[in-house]
């Protein structure tokens, strides 16, 4: 407890003793999971920082442009004079609660459920077509990430894609719900409210992009946008039968997204179908000047080819899957096979290991991102963080800190390479992967929120592919017990609109995609 209490205090979180006792629990759980990379021979392995096709740097001249005035810029601070930001005095005692640096309100209003579902967090226009996550920035309309942090937050900009789609005629109808700041598999890490699935209210909707997906299933919108950091397209998607992509990492811009995971966020497009989503993402997958990683000089000199050859890794197929997903999983190999495709067994013998080394890269960059928020130039103080919130927070400051950054940041960066390398070397006699998305279909509400270890194995499928940088598309498949199931289509980098190809093909084949929730 001691430990936690020190990790807590580089973090700049104050926890109660009961936070305190909670949490050593959990990261002993947690840290003797991720103990497995320990063992892993990695010697001579050069570690993976970052996926953008070996690009070390983005250079560009600097050029004047518009900027925010500083009345905006000051808009939604807690307390300004003459001009300036307000913050705690440098000389304060130490001590202080967070409650006691300067604010704009004295207490914290909950939101309101906006639909039944609890997807909705801010209704925008009724005209509007389009539901964005609301980790997108859009400017005069509140962004809260899903915390209560940012509850009140009004940015003065739009996100690329959010202009993007503004510009195709795309009018934005609703913000919705997720896990804060992306947090999450299930949607019930928001800070306001959990999303219930459409096809079982009783039931998650998946997360981080839960309200995405849910309002997708529902026809509440047209299309939603999404992030996936290690599944939050995908895993949603297949728990609400609808059609999710993932892009190759850098594919969509993700300036005006309020950050999680920098190396990992891929912002994604969540629909009905394949073809539509292809035709959507044509319109924004190009290079964004105020994004470096969407600039990679591989995306338009890549060489694609049409996938013939299908593998489906036996890894995914072993101990920990419903059996019921197993079969619709390789019911779906079979349906490509009688269309003409070759379906083999490939190997990626490190998969196992992507979720000990995502709960090392993710939250090392989570406690980096989220360093920012304190509550004087926008938002809440840090007190006001969630749960899993904090936990990702301390875990990734106790991992980078000194005399453990080694042990643990680098290592897991190596052991990504070896997750890479393993790709690389299955796209070498395949075109594109079949596997399944979750271990089961959309499990209960609250039936996995006491153990975050069991909530972050849901992941085990999703993690490979994100650490990877490489696109996937989540697909409906079947039902289990009148529940949703997906499967995933995963490519080589800039191999997205084959793999929205195929995805395509498969369902002119099934209809399992025009399934609707009764509702």
């Amino acid at each position: 407890m001691t430990d936690v209490k020190s990790i807590a205090k580089l973090a700049h979180l104050t926890l109660t003793n009961q936070e305190l006792k909670l949490y050593s629990k959990q990261f002993k759980a947690i840290l003797g999971y991720i103990d497995q990379l320990s063992k892993v021979d990695t010697k001579g392995i050069k570690p993976t920082f970052q996926t953008i096709d070996n690009t070390t740097n983005i250079w560009r001249n600097d050029k004047v442009r518009p900027c925010l005035t500083q009345k905006q810029a000051l808009s939604s601070a807690s307390k300004t004079h003459q001009g300036y930001f307000v913050a705690d005095h440098v000389f304060s005692p130490t001590n202080l609660p967070s409650s006691s640096f300067p604010r704009r309100r004295e207490s914290i209003k909950s939101k309101e459920k906006q639909d039944e579902y609890g997807a909705i967090l801010t209704k925008v226009d009724s005209k509007g077509t389009v539901g964005h996550k609301d980790l997108f920035c859009t400017k005069g309309i509140e962004t809260t990430a899903g915390s209560k942090v940012l509850l009140g937050y009004i940015p003065q900009y739009s996100a690329t894609l959010v202009k993007q789609l503004e510009n195709l005629g795309l009018k934005t109808k609703h913000k919705l719900n997720q896990d804060a700041w992306g947090h999450g598999s299930s949607g019930e890490n928001s800070d306001f409210f959990p999303t219930q699935n459409p096809w079982d209210k009783k039931r998650v909707a998946g997360g981080s992009s839960s309200g995405s997906a849910a309002t997708v299933a529902t026809g509440e919108v047209e299309l939603a946008t999404g992030t996936d950091t290690c599944g939050s397209i995908r895993m949603p998607s297949a728990y609400c039968n609808v059609t999710g992509l993932k892009p190759t990492y850098g594919a969509i811009s993700r300036y005006g997204l309020i950050a999680f995971a920098s190396s990992l966020d891929c912002p994604g497009l969540i629909t009905t179908s394949a073809k539509k989503l292809k035709k959507i993402y044509k319109s924004v997958a190009v290079p964004d000047p105020l994004d470096a990683t969407s600039q990679s000089p591989s995306r338009n000199k890549t060489k694609t080819k049409p996938i013939k050859t299908i593998g489906v890794p036996k890894e995914f197929l072993l101990k920990g899957l419903d059996p019921k997903i197993k079969t619709l999983t390789l019911k779906a190999a079979d349906q490509f096979k009688k269309a003409g495709y070759k379906i083999k067994e490939v190997s990626l013998p490190h998969a196992h290991l992507a979720i000990a080394t995502y709960y090392i890269i993710a939250p090392v960059e989570a406690s980096s991102n989220l360093a920012r928020y304190d509550g004087v130039r926008y938002g809440y103080p840090r007190n006001h963080f969630g749960p899993e919130a904090k936990r990702r927070i301390m875990l990734g400051t106790f991992a980078s800190s000194v005399g453990y950054a080694d042990k643990y940041y680098e290592k897991a960066a190596k052991v990504r390479t070896l997750i890479i390398n393993d790709f690389k070397k299955a796209f070498g006699s395949v075109d594109a992967i079949l596997a399944p998305i979750s271990p089961t279909p959309a499990f209960l509400l609250g039936e996995k929120v006491d153990d975050p270890l069991k909530l972050y194995l849901m992941d085990i499928y999703t993690a490979p592919a994100s650490l990877a940088g490489l696109p996937a598309v989540s697909v409906p498949c079947g039902f289990s017990n009148k529940l949703p199931v997906g499967m995933q289509l995963i490519g080589p980098r800039w191999n997205d609109l084959e793999l929205l190809n195929l995805a395509e093909k498969y369902q002119q084949l099934t209809n399992w995609h025009k399934q609707k929730p009764n509702i």
